[in-house]
């Protein structure tokens, strides 16, 4: 039983969150405000990179597509929960699953990616101020977005074909508020030893090369601040990389947590907190991180609202 033809079971039920059925509408608002919040915010982030000329660098390049990448995976998420709290058979077919993880790690790898790109930015910025505009050109910009993407589709692409060939013949309960790969390995009749070996090799290539070279970036970083002490560029160091050290340590550390750190007794409550940090914290965060200590998108959010302001008077 290997094939995806012998699987008997065509739907799944998410349990979702181990809230108490008093608390379940008040909780059911906090999400909704919370996803709303996320959407509206990386949509603004987006919207102002797009007409904002000033913003046509290759930071805001990253970042616009870092807001997108964090719009798209919360809504991975996030509106089944919404459904699930309102339904009294939280149900997902086979299919919905298999297309909740593909996008489930594609867009959570994006950001991975992205990140690596954000953090290169940052070190040519700081350790090759005179040749910024030449190291990062717009060619070499698109490049490494156009990596991330492709990165990412393979990387979807493959744990999501592996999982298609398991087989699951009775046991359909998921103890999670979407279909998580690990979750979804405890339930399978099939042999996931491929699966499991397939997660460690593209986990550590994935996940851990990344984060050794946003490391290294920092390191340089720091090696070049120390090398010419000063306050004003310590303080030009962290404006620079403030919001994305930030961020950084957000979406690792909740990882880390959630995959890395073994938890006493193996609670899948601690799971569901843990995932709830990076697919709805987080990606609501990260445009308050990016817009509140950044001149830029202050300065571009003023600038477009005059503009509006002014093409409404004249009209």
């Amino acid at each position: 039983m290997t094939g995806k033809n012998h699987t008997t079971v065509s739907e799944f039920l998410l349990l979702g969150l181990p809230i108490h059925p008093q608390h379940k509408h008040l909780f059911y608002v906090l999400f909704l405000a919370m996803y709303l919040t996320t959407v509206l915010g990386n949509l603004l982030i987006i919207i102002l990179i797009i007409l904002d000329s000033h913003l046509h660098t290759p930071m805001y390049l990253f970042l616009s597509n870092l807001s997108f990448s964090d719009l798209c995976f919360s809504s991975v998420t996030v509106p089944k929960l919404l459904q699930i709290m309102n339904s009294q058979v939280p149900s997902i077919s086979y299919a919905g699953c298999l297309a909740q993880i593909y996008f489930f790690l594609f867009f959570g790898d994006l950001e991975n990616f992205l990140l690596v790109a954000m953090a290169y930015d940052r070190y040519v910025a700081i350790c090759f101020p005179l040749h910024y505009t030449s190291i990062m050109s717009p060619k070499l910009c698109l490049t490494l977005v156009a990596l991330c993407w492709v990165l990412t589709t393979f990387y979807a692409l493959l744990h999501t074909l592996l999982m298609a060939r398991l087989s699951f013949c009775a046991d359909n309960v998921i103890h999670h508020f979407f279909c998580d790969i690990s979750a979804l390995l405890k339930l399978s009749c099939s042999d996931t030893h491929i699966n499991e070996v397939m997660i460690f090799i593209s986990g550590s290539i994935f996940l851990v090369i990344p984060f050794l070279l946003i490391i290294m970036s920092y390191a340089g970083i720091v090696s070049s601040i120390l090398k010419v002490p000063s306050a004003r560029g310590i303080r030009k160091a962290f404006s620079t990389c403030g919001s994305h050290l930030s961020v950084v340590s957000l979406f690792y550390g909740t990882v880390i947590g959630l995959y890395l750190i073994p938890s006493a007794d193996n609670s899948p409550i601690k799971d569901t907190v843990m995932s709830m940090m990076y697919t709805v914290v987080t990606p609501m965060l990260n445009p308050f991180i990016y817009s509140l200590r950044n001149q830029d998108i202050k300065g571009a959010l003023g600038r477009v609202v005059c503009k509006k302001i002014s093409f409404s008077l004249r009209g």
